[in-house]
């Protein structure tokens, strides 16, 4: 349904994109996981149209990107990342301007988003920019909805918001996806990863890992110990000098440690960091998760940006 080939995107001297190459099947949910900056949202407006891509070619339901931009656009619900209604009018007001841009009504669609669009019509009234977070999030993801579209493309659409709309926002995604919705999601919270049917890790416009989350973490190499102590600000410097550490990075309330070989116990961590004058140490084995697969691959990758300047250097 969604075919990348090689795209490439530069801003002056920023390359945004470097031969990006993606496929999304019919009824996917996709996500396109990264930190700010990685490239999501760039890539999402060349698929949407707003951006021509400098190389390599993409299409969004056998339609291509550039030469058949307008039939794309009547097949595709877009909800960029920045709240783009208009603020001055009402809920009701917006979603019937938007179903009128693509010849429809809100009557003939209502099926499509009335679990959706429930929770918010009893504020139907009410001007768009007086809503909170999540019932603008509601409005805009319904009237991305209106027209009927074949493919859902969702630019960071649970950033700002609680936790509690963030959930229920991935909750209605799944019921879309039943509809035979074909959705490409961008977030940057790692933990939304685990929802989507496969997941592609971008950092510095370029792919790192492709595949079910599952799959990914389960090719993580090594293993994982959590670690913490009364003195987490000194904990990371003091892990990352331990003899056998390889990587030591902060995770909430804890620190993930992986060591240079799979024969780093806990106990012996317990060990050092008591001779470090840490107190309450607490150590234990852990299973990896999508962000610990993502910094893992993103020190993969410097090493290899390292090694290449450093061979250039010599020749």
């Amino acid at each position: 349904m969604i075919k990348i080939n090689n795209i490439s995107k530069s801003y002056k001297a920023t390359q945004a994109l470097k031969e990006i190459s993606l496929e999304i099947q019919k009824g996917e949910l996709h996500g396109l996981i990264g930190p700010d900056g990685a490239g999501k949202t760039t890539l999402m407006r060349i698929l949407m149209t707003l951006l021509l891509p400098d190389s390599g070619n993409a299409q969004m339901g056998g339609l291509d990107v550039v030469k058949e931009y307008r039939k794309i656009r009547r097949k595709t619900g877009y909800m960029p990342g920045r709240f783009s209604l208009y603020q001055d009018l009402s809920v009701e007001e917006n979603l019937r301007f938007f179903a009128s841009v693509f010849g429809t009504t809100l009557e003939e669609n209502y099926d499509l988003i009335r679990e959706i669009y429930h929770q918010i019509e009893p504020f139907k009234k009410r001007r768009a920019g007086d809503l909170s977070g999540g019932m603008k999030q509601k409005l805009a993801l319904s009237c991305a909805l209106i027209h009927r579209p074949q493919i859902l493309i969702l630019d960071e659409p649970t950033t700002g918001v609680d936790a509690v709309s963030r959930q229920e926002f991935w909750e209605m995604l799944k019921k879309l996806q039943e509809k035979e919705i074909t959705i490409l999601v961008s977030t940057p919270y790692m933990d939304e990863a685990n929802l989507c049917d496969r997941v592609a890790l971008i950092q510095n416009g370029q792919l790192l890992e492709v595949d079910s989350p599952s799959n990914i973490t389960s090719r993580f190499p090594g293993k994982i110990i959590k670690v913490r102590s009364d003195n987490m600000h000194r904990l990371i410097a003091d892990l990352r000098r331990f003899k056998k550490a390889e990587s030591a990075f902060a995770f909430g309330q804890y620190v993930h440690f992986t060591g240079t070989d799979n024969k780093v116990e806990p106990s012996e961590l317990e060990i050092y960091l008591a001779g470090c004058n840490h107190e309450n140490i607490e150590a234990e084995y852990i299973e990896p998760d999508i962000e610990d697969v993502f910094m893992k691959l993103m020190s993969t990758d410097k090493e290899k940006v390292v090694g290449e300047g450093e061979r250039q250097e010599k020749e």
